[in-house]
């Protein structure tokens, strides 16, 4: 599948740090993309940039050998140097104008939102790859990776669902099918039953698979989770 169906047809997308406790970043993104990820996103604002590279390297060798997309987080620099197919911006980063005039048009690029206004904006900014390729909703619950980020609520995701339903079935023309995003924020097993039911179809989670025993059986039993909520 080419890099630009396959950001289309992701759901389990992770975000993990560089492991540095634990020294294992390697056999962690190998074993996360074995259960199923598809997609990972290092998001370390410790490292330097040179470590930050080394590590892009190792996440992805792991992608190539899994088929799967991996991710840079702010830094449009590292992303263009690493040549990472898959770049995230939170609103007060880098704007995506500016983004994609340095990345160019075949990176997919996302972009985190908190409101209903943000999530409008992301929907207007996303009539095809010269603009925006996904987004973020959340965080639904409270998590320590986001220290004081207010909560938005399953709320949010409800109305992020109904617009960008919206915005599919118009008449206007600006959006080809409905733009892909993710709920994200405090979501494991024990709640993505409703977020499914909130309308998402896609999460992106941290600590439910990086603080996991076994990376691949907690993707997988999230990947499960979605399917059976899903139906």
């Amino acid at each position: 599948m080419s890099q630009d169906a396959a950001h289309t047809t992701a759901r389990l997308y992770l975000c993990t740090g560089a492991r540095q406790d634990r020294g294992d970043f390697a056999d962690f993104v190998d074993a996360a993309f074995a259960g199923g990820v598809d997609i990972i996103q290092l998001r370390d604002k410790s490292l330097e940039a040179a470590e930050e590279l080394e590590l892009l390297e190792v996440l992805h060798e792991a992608a190539r050998r899994h088929g799967r997309l991996w991710a840079v987080n702010d830094r449009a620099d590292l992303a263009s140097l690493s040549g990472a197919p898959v770049f995230h911006i939170g609103q007060k980063d880098i704007p995506l104008g500016a983004a994609r005039d340095f990345l160019g048009k075949d990176t997919v690029i996302g972009l985190s939102t908190h409101s209903p206004d943000q999530v409008d904006a992301a929907i207007a900014a996303s009539p095809g790859r010269s603009g925006l390729d996904y987004f973020c909703v959340g965080p639904v619950w409270a998590t320590p990776t986001k220290p004081g980020r207010a909560a938005v609520g399953l709320e949010l995701v409800r109305y992020a669902a109904d617009a960008a339903r919206r915005a599919s079935a118009s008449d206007e023309g600006k959006v080809a099918g409905e733009v892909p995003w993710f709920a994200i924020g405090g979501i494991d097993l024990g709640n993505v039953e409703q977020v499914v039911e909130a309308g998402a179809r896609r999460i992106v989670v941290v600590r439910a698979i990086t603080e996991a025993d076994d990376p691949a059986d907690a993707a997988r039993a999230l990947l499960a989770a979605l399917d059976a909520s899903g139906n």
